[in-house]
C-alpha cells in the first residue's frame, strides 16, 4: 500500500537534487541524521556494491534509500534462477528506524523497529531498494540504526544455498563429486575430523541444528574464527549450524572432510565426505587434471 504522504516524499526526493552518498570502499556506509535537522524530510541515496558489508545510521532523521548492487553482473535468461538475493541482520541494539523494501513507491515492511536484533530477513533484489525510515521522534537521543548485509547470487552453480533463504531440498542434498572438489577450493572453512554430537539450538525461533565436531586438521578458515590455519592433531572443537530438515549422522566414528561457510559471523555446514573417499576422489582428479585446486591432504 502506498501512503499519500510517502508518495509525495519519494517523488520529491527523486526530483530534488539529492547527492548520492558512497562509502569509501563501497561496502560499508556510516552517516548521521544530524545533517537533516533543518530538512526533516530529506531522503538520502546510499549505494553499496559489495557482496557483504554494513550500514550504520546515527541519530536517524528523514530517510535513506539503500541500493544494494552485486559487484558481478547477473547473467540474463537465468531460467529457474531466482536472481540475486539479499539478507540483512540488524544489530541487537539497533533502533530509531524501520526498514522496508521499496519499488515504484510501494513498500513492504522488512524490519519494524521492535524487530531489531531479530532473525535475519531476506528479499530479492528484483523487489527494489531498501527504504529506511526514521520513526520521527522529537528526541532522537543516542539511537542508531545498524545492520549487516550479504548478497547471494547464483552466478556459480557451486555456490552453496544460503541458510537464511530457506531450508529447501537444495540446501540438504548430497554433494556430487564435482561439488565436493569445488567446496574444498571455495569454502570459508575446510577441515578434517569427526562428528561428536548434534543438538537443536535453544534460541527462540531458531530453525537449525548445531553440529559439534572434533577436528584433527584445519586446512583453511576465513577470518580466524576457530584457530590458526593448518593446525594439526589438536583435537580442535568447533560447532557448525545446519538447517533442521537436514539430517546429520550422530555418533559417527568415521573421519570426514568438512567444509562450511560463514554467514553473519556464524559457521554453517557445507559439503562433507568420508575422508578416505575424498582422498580417492581428490587423487583421481589430480591424475586426470580435473582437480580445480590444490590442498595438503596429509
Amino acid at each position: 500500500m502506498l501512503w499519500p504522504w510517502l508518495a509525495h516524499w519519494i517523488a520529491a526526493s527523486l526530483l530534488s537534487s539529492v547527492v548520492a552518498q558512497y562509502s569509501s570502499d563501497q561496502c560499508n556506509w556510516r552517516g548521521s541524521g544530524l545533517s537533516h535537522e533543518s530538512h526533516q524530510q530529506d531522503v538520502e541515496q546510499v549505494y553499496l556494491r559489495c557482496s557483504q558489508g554494513s550500514l550504520e545510521w546515527l541519530y536517524p532523521t528523514g530517510a535513506l534509500v539503500v541500493n544494494l548492487r552485486p559487484n558481478t553482473e547477473h547473467p540474463p535468461g537465468g531460467g529457474l534462477s531466482p536472481g540475486p538475493q539479499a539478507c540483512i541482520k540488524a544489530r541487537a541494539d539497533s533502533q530509531g528506524a524501520q526498514v522496508y523494501v521499496e519499488r515504484a513507491g510501494r513498500l513492504r515492511l522488512l524490519l519494524g523497529e521492535g524487530q531489531q536484533g531479530a532473525r535475519v530477513q531476506c528479499f530479492s533484489l528484483a523487489e527494489g531498494a531498501l527504504f529506511v525510515e526514521a520513526v520521527g521522534r522529537r528526541d532522537v537521543g543516542r539511537e542508531t540504526l545498524a545492520f549487516q548485509y550479504e548478497l547471494v547470487t547464483s552466478s556459480s552453480v557451486w555456490t552453496p544455498s544460503h541458510p537464511y533463504l530457506g531450508a529447501d531440498t537444495a540446501s540438504c542434498k548430497h554433494c556430487s563429486d564435482e561439488e565436493v572438489l569445488m567446496a574444498v577450493c571455495t569454502s570459508d572453512i575446510v577441515g578434517r575430523g569427526r562428528i561428536r554430537g548434534v543438538k537443536s539450538s535453544s534460541l527462540p525461533g531458531a530453525d537449525y541444528h548445531s553440529v559439534s565436531m572434533a577436528l584433527t586438521r584445519l586446512f583453511r578458515q576465513k577470518g580466524g574464527m576457530f584457530a590458526r590455519g593448518g593446525a594439526r592433531g589438536l583435537g580442535l572443537s568447533i560447532s557448525l549450524n545446519t538447517p533442521l530438515p537436514c539430517g546429520v549422522g550422530v555418533g559417527q566414528r568415521k573421519e570426514l572432510l568438512v567444509t562450511g561457510a560463514i554467514h553473519f559471523g556464524e559457521a554453517w555446514l557445507g559439503c562433507t565426505r568420508r575422508y578416505r573417499d575424498f582422498l580417492k576422489l581428490y587423487y583421481a582428479a589430480q591424475e586426470t587434471g580435473s582437480n580445480p585446486c590444490h590442498m595438503e591432504t596429509d
